[in-house]
């Protein structure tokens, strides 16, 4: 059974940036699209940003765009969002997530199979 490993999260202020990692335990050899999603406090986990199993596409949350990066790294089985000009508004629990057999860098969270624990990023004011 594959595991999915999150890392890099912390406590960060207004301003600062953060890279989020996500290592699966073991290489996954079925084509997959990696995603990250979000939870805040009381809110539903949402899309943060995705991308395809070649790595040469890329979807990102309007709220995000601009500001975060997803890439991957197939040697190292890991996925990377860099953060930048973090605000508040960011803090939650970042989910990282595998979805099998799909190349496009989906944002439906129900093609997702394979989740990680989630790391936690605060931001203050």
């Amino acid at each position: 059974q594959v595991q999915l490993v999150e890392s890099g999260g912390g406590l960060v202020q207004a301003g600062d940036s953060l890279r989020l990692s996500c290592t699966t335990s073991k290489r996954i050899y079925e084509s997959n699209a990696m995603g990250w999603f979000r939870q805040a406090p009381g809110k539903e986990r949402k899309f943060v940003a995705a991308i395809g199993w070649t790595g040469a596409t890329t979807s990102y949350a309007d709220s995000v765009k601009g500001r975060f990066t997803i890439s991957r790294d197939y040697a190292k089985n890991t996925a990377f969002l860099q953060m930048h000009s973090l605000q508040p508004e960011d803090t939650a629990v970042y989910y990282c997530a595998v979805a099998y057999y799909i190349e496009h860098p989906t944002r439906d969270q129900n093609e997702y199979n394979l989740w990680g624990q989630g790391t936690q990023v605060t931001v203050s004011s």
